[in-house]
């Protein structure tokens, strides 16, 4: 027989579960971990951790999969715990400790408060998000961190399942360091790119590009997209950057592509795409931190995608699936 209240006890259970996964990444601790096992001990002082304390965390760990016991009182890393690794491009540690960082978390537990206003609790109590990560340095290189960690999957993905032949000029707006735009110059050697965005977003990309050897083949424009974006693109790619923004900021956007951009060139939107049904989706997940930290800001639909489109002079043309619940949402002029 079903329990009815499963699965709201295993919703309860997912914050203290959540809460252990936090500390490893906090600690660091897969990183002492990838050279093999350590006991409590060894890693508490590697740690600088209590014994007792990591041990208990390391139980609970266990009990998800995220570090396996081999001995009593040992513990080595599994394929997931490795993924808190530090030393890889696409580690998932920043985005566990995102999630804990001090605003970040009071944003969340303010939650009923943004469901009962329709506004940000976080904003109302910190402001802006994006003004509390420049006033808090620590919190902002987190931040950066975590969607560094976000863009090498999604850039690997969009280069190798989106088909940019045919494409000269792709300007990257709002691409931040060009993590996707560098993924799609690398597999189209005959691309040129633009990548765009605030002055001082943009003034630490040329060092990347040059390290992946791609300088001479991308030009670095900043500025303010609700002004105006670059002009002379063929395709305008814009990744994890709409669902920031209302319907009416996002028109806004759009339509300043639109006014540049030629009858035969496209948008590109790498999004997160809530489906039509009642399963668990990672957008859905998504949707309530954009909703807690936004206010404004909303993961959307197929059809409201669409309609958002349908506002600023584009038609959706289709669909592409990424790995991860995310997809490129393709506009041709309208």
């Amino acid at each position: 027989m079903n329990d009815p209240q499963a699965p709201i006890w295993d919703a309860i259970g997912g914050v203290s579960r959540f809460a252990a996964l936090a500390a490893m990444a906090e600690l660091g601790c897969a990183d002492h971990l990838r050279e093999g096992p350590l006991s409590v001990g060894e890693l508490a002082a590697r740690c600088d951790a209590d014994p007792s304390a990591l041990g208990r965390m390391l139980r609970q760990l266990a009990s998800m999969g995220i570090v396996a016991t081999t001995a009593p009182g040992v513990y080595e890393l599994t394929e997931a715990g490795s993924t808190l690794r530090g030393d890889t491009p696409d580690s998932l540690r920043p985005a566990v400790r995102m999630i804990i960082e001090e605003g970040f978390w009071y944003g969340m537990g303010k939650l009923p408060l943004s469901v009962r206003t329709g506004r940000s609790g976080f904003a109302a109590h910190h402001g802006p998000l994006y003004g509390y990560l420049k006033a808090n340095p620590e919190a902002g290189a987190l931040f950066d961190d975590y969607m560094m960690s976000r863009a090498w999957p999604f850039a690997k993905a969009v280069a190798s399942r989106y088909d940019f032949s045919g494409v000269r000029t792709l300007v990257d707006v709002a691409g931040g360091k060009g993590h996707i735009l560098a993924a799609v110059l690398n597999a189209y050697p005959g691309i040129r790119g633009v990548l765009f965005d605030q002055e001082q977003v943009v003034k630490g990309a040329p060092e990347f590009f040059a390290e992946a050897g791609l300088e001479n083949r991308c030009e670095y424009v900043g500025g303010d997209f609700f002004v105006a974006v670059p002009a002379g693109g063929d395709a305008y790619l814009l990744g994890s950057v709409i669902h920031n923004w209302s319907d009416e900021d996002a028109v806004r956007i759009l339509r300043n592509i639109r006014n540049v951009m030629a009858d035969d060139g496209r948008v590109l939107l790498v999004e997160m795409v809530v489906p039509d049904d009642d399963l668990p989706h990672v957008s859905k997940d998504l949707d309530m931190r954009m909703l807690a930290l936004f206010g404004e800001g909303m993961e959307r639909s197929t059809s409201e995608y669409g309609e958002l489109l349908g506002k600023a002079g584009f038609r959706l043309a289709r669909q592409i699936e990424l790995p991860g619940g995310a997809a490129v949402v393709e506009a041709l002029p309208s």
